[in-house]
């Protein structure tokens, strides 16, 4: 049995890479950062709990990969460079065959991102995974959610709705076959945060919000602080190639509700069109224009023709719904 100690001078104590921010890394009280001159710091938390946020008998490669792409998704809605990260790891023992994989899926998506764990905490208790990122962004160029303006388009990036799909298919509320359900289990256990278009969208987005809990419930959040009101053409949404298969009303359920996409629902004003599709490709990520805001409240959910749809919004809440998983 390894001690603490050994936990993580084995799993997850690396050298700082030499003239990079992070001065002084794992094993000291405090790690060490130098921000970029003129840059605002962005911080973000998440935790995933067994149980609540994931399987028990979860793969823990992609525990790892998760872990840290969920909070890299808040970092690209603020449109802000990752710089670093720390861990608190909850273990009810330190199982080798557990570690490994985990930290390799860890530090697979770091390495990626180019960003380094700098510090952190482990201890024993019920499994439970909690990541801090840290990163920088010009002041002037933060993708605040506050910031949509009336009249600007409404996009989101990459596709919608296979995650949840996965997750419903492992509960046995639906089925697909093979090769669509490994499609939308990757969507489900490793998303792709999408830092490379945050970055891209500095200067031509007003305000941007990553889609988690659902994409009527975080663009209602985005709504709320910029005190606006959107439409919503259901047309337009891009499905998953596995959603794609479903019903259409299945496909509008799980795109508007389903949550654990991790794409970025973003505004841009509408002579900024041709920018936003030329940082879509510079990015190497799809972007699609689903809408517009405009001045009042709430969300208007409709076809091209102007039919309304049923869409009530029925996002995912921690203190009102048992589990995730």
């Amino acid at each position: 049995m390894l001690s603490e100690f050994q936990l993580i001078a084995r799993y997850f104590k690396r050298s700082p890479r030499a003239g990079g921010p992070v001065q002084l890394g794992v094993g000291d009280d405090c790690a060490l950062l130098q921000p970029p001159n003129g840059e605002l710091l962005a911080v973000s938390t998440d935790t995933l709990i067994e149980g609540r946020h994931f399987f028990a008998d979860a793969n823990p490669y992609d525990l790892g990969h998760k872990a840290l792409a969920v909070n890299l998704s808040d970092l690209a809605a603020m449109g802000a460079q990752p710089i670093s990260f720390t861990l608190a790891l909850a273990l009810p023992s330190s199982d080798p065959n557990w570690l490994q994989p985990f930290s390799e899926g860890l530090f697979h998506l770091a390495d990626a991102q180019g960003i380094e764990l700098m510090g952190g905490d482990t201890t024993r208790g019920p499994l439970a995974i909690s990541i801090t990122v840290i990163g920088s962004v010009p002041s002037t160029q933060a993708l605040k959610r506050s910031g949509a303006q009336a009249g600007d388009e409404l996009w989101i990036s990459g596709t919608l709705g296979d995650a949840r799909l996965a997750l419903e298919v492992l509960h046995n509320k639906r089925t697909l076959a093979p090769d669509l359900l490994r499609k939308a289990s990757n969507r489900l256990h490793r998303p792709l945060p999408r830092v490379a278009l945050g970055l891209a969208l500095r200067g031509i987005a007003n305000a941007a919000i990553d889609v988690s809990d659902g994409l009527l419930g975080d663009l209602g959040h985005l709504l709320t602080q910029s005190s606006l009101s959107a439409t919503l053409f259901a047309d337009d949404l891009p499905f998953g190639d596995a959603l794609a298969s479903q019903t259409i009303d299945t496909r509008y359920a799980l795109a508007l509700n389903g949550g654990d996409d991790y794409e970025l629902c973003f505004s841009a004003p509408a002579d900024k069109h041709q920018a936003v599709i030329d940082a879509g490709q510079r990015s190497q990520t799809q972007v699609t224009c689903i809408g517009q805001f405009s001045k009042g409240s709430g969300i208007h959910v409709q076809d091209h023709q102007g039919n309304l749809i049923s869409a009530a919004n029925h996002s995912f809440d921690h203190f009102t719904q048992n589990s995730t998983t």
